[in-house]
């Protein structure tokens, strides 16, 4: 007999052990309420773990709407930064639609005081080189535009007209070298010949000494020699001298138009005798 239960002794164990585990079932159907020893001990470890566990969960579902907020507000970002260039740009637009009107209005009161016809063209294009320095407008002789017609813009005579084709004329500027206006002082009326010096300076030539120049004076067209008609601006006296001896002194002029800040001028069908 005690050598049959030697035998069967691994036996033995597994059915008391589910025996056991049968027992321990029972009791917990009949009170589900409270729990038993195993269950207590199976809490016990395994509470802290998932504790742990949760925490973690609730940290990595935090990190990810996290990131998916940060992504919403990237992209916003972006849509905002784009829409902010849009409304730039369109500010700018109006602001130079602002200031070309009123440039417009400008040339448009000139054309109205002006007792010759005119055309208005646009400044398309600039050229300096050391013997000349002309501008490029986008009226030409289809327009009836011709050589030595005079060029000017709202504050002052630009200068005139020295070769023209079809759609296109080239302007020689009264700070040329080789351009000569008839001119006076408005105050004194004291006359003499505009010249340009170039670099964006011009002189009055010509001018007696005993004639009443003085700096600030305005320097305006004669109306002789039958190009520029008379009473436009030419520019500012900026500097008188008077030599010891000689019949005339020598006057800077500071011209009345910015031609490097050009856009638009008028050009006087009046053609040169």
């Amino acid at each position: 007999m005690w050598e049959l239960l030697k035998k069967q002794k691994m036996l033995l164990l597994a059915l008391g052990a589910i025996f056991a585990a049968i027992v321990l079932y029972s009791t917990s159907l009949r009170n589900r309420e409270h729990a038993n020893v195993f269950e207590r001990g199976v809490m016990t470890v395994t509470a802290p773990l998932m504790g742990v566990i949760a925490n973690a969960n609730g940290q990595l579902l935090s990190i990810w709407n996290d990131y998916i907020n940060l992504v919403g507000v990237q992209r916003e970002n972006l849509e905002l930064r784009e829409s902010v260039k849009v409304m730039n740009r369109n500010v700018l637009e109006i602001q130079d639609a602002i200031i070309a009107n009123e440039r417009l209005k400008k040339l448009l009161d000139l054309k109205s005081s002006l007792t010759v016809a005119s055309v208005a063209a646009n400044v398309i294009g600039e050229e300096s080189a050391p013997w000349f320095r002309t501008i490029v407008i986008d009226r030409g002789g289809v327009d009836g535009l011709e050589e030595g017609m005079p060029v000017v813009a709202t504050s002052g005579v630009v200068g005139r007209i020295v070769k023209v084709s079809p759609n296109s004329a080239r302007v020689l500027l009264l700070t040329d070298h080789a351009s000569a206006i008839a001119a006076m002082i408005q105050r004194s009326r004291a006359r003499g010949v505009v010249k340009g010096k170039g670099g964006g300076a011009c002189s009055l030539e010509f001018a007696l000494r005993e004639e009443d120049v003085k700096v600030g004076d305005v320097v305006m067209t004669s109306g002789i020699g039958g190009i520029f008609p008379k009473g436009v601006a030419i520019g500012e006296v900026s500097m008188v001298r008077k030599g010891e001896h000689g019949m005339f002194q020598s006057v800077d002029i500071r011209p009345a138009v910015n031609v490097s800040r050009l856009e638009e001028v008028l050009v006087l069908l009046h053609r040169m005798e």
